[in-house]
């Protein structure tokens, strides 16, 4: 069972990750890889096909679980600054987390002890399995997983504002219940969260399919949670239907505009010109799809609740 125990401040700073941490997204592909789970079957099929052998150290330290040493899934806003925290940890944390993982059942690999022994080559092979991770595994299917988490961010913030902060917890994943100002879901281990007034931040993944998984950063607790898309959903031919309908361009900005932006950001975003993108944004509106607001001399256009619908295939978002 995990346990999150909740005070009513910790409820007052419950928020969204701004974007994946991609740190924690590789730590969860690379146990993707490893999971028996059918909705990953033919995406693991291609994947391991043209994993590099370099990777392959990674999926020596991460299982299937995801429970691997912590000092590998920093939270992080870009790739470059997670591999540095990577790289930099300190030596008793890493003992210490290779230590855990190996007393939980993970057979010691020789090199792994070199790790701990701060064994330079041994950091080499891990920095250079990170990078080939990484490419394999996100680089390549970036914009997807980015489109993914701002289409789960998008639709969480809605329910939260339509049912509140409990339901909206209590969501996140099947079986999930309150008790008093206590969050539980279901889980194999026994791990209870005390926030102590400094909240949480919910961070969804479109790799994770388990129960979700609570970590620390500093003094701040995050929580991964499946998105309700997963990514090999997210590559399915059927999600063009949205591109068939409004045409590619409009259904792309469309997905860009589950965040507030400006054509200035839309234009750079998509290699368009402002003029090109004023008209798409233009006809948007005029569908009921998207809003825009000004701010000084600042336009921004953001997703209406029709449009939010749209996106996720929610039909109770609809009656704008």
């Amino acid at each position: 069972m995990l346990r999150l125990c909740f005070t009513a401040e910790d409820l007052l700073q419950v928020t969204f990750a701004d974007e994946p941490a991609p740190m924690v997204e590789l730590a969860l592909a690379v146990a993707a890889l490893q999971r028996p789970d059918p909705l990953f079957t033919l995406w693991r099929r291609r994947t391991l096909h043209a994993l590099p052998r370099s990777a392959g150290p990674l999926l020596e330290l991460m299982p299937a679980t995801a429970k691997g040493p912590l000092f590998l899934d920093p939270l992080s806003l870009g790739f470059d600054d997670g591999l540095d925290q990577v790289l930099s940890a300190p030596t008793p944390f890493v003992r210490n987390e290779l230590r855990r993982v190996h007393i939980g059942g993970r057979r010691p690999i020789p090199w792994t002890r070199l790790l701990a022994d701060r064994d330079r080559e041994s950091w080499q092979i891990l920095e250079h399995a990170v990078r080939a991770a990484h490419e394999c595994l996100l680089a390549r299917s970036w914009d997807r997983i980015r489109a993914g988490f701002d289409a789960e961010r998008a639709w969480r913030v809605q329910l939260l504002a339509s049912q509140g902060i409990r339901a909206t917890l209590a969501g996140l994943a099947p079986g999930a219940r309150w008790h008093g100002t206590t969050l539980e879901f279901d889980s194999a281990d026994d791990v209870e969260a005390t926030l102590n007034g400094h909240g949480i931040t919910l961070l969804p993944s479109v790799f994770w399919t388990g129960r979700p998984l609570v970590g620390k950063y500093a003094r701040s607790t995050f929580l991964v949670y499946p998105a309700v898309t997963p990514l090999p959903l997210l590559d399915d031919p059927t999600a063009n239907a949205l591109a068939t309908l409004l045409g590619r361009t409009r259904a792309t900005i469309l997905e860009q505009l589950t965040r507030p932006r400006t054509t200035t950001d839309l234009a750079r975003q998509l290699h368009l010109a402002k003029s090109s993108v004023s008209e798409h944004t233009k006809a948007l509106r005029a569908a009921h799809l998207t809003t825009a607001h000004r701010d000084g001399k600042t336009v921004w256009h953001t997703c209406t609740p029709l449009g939010f619908g749209l996106l996720t295939g929610s039909a109770g978002t609809t009656n704008g």
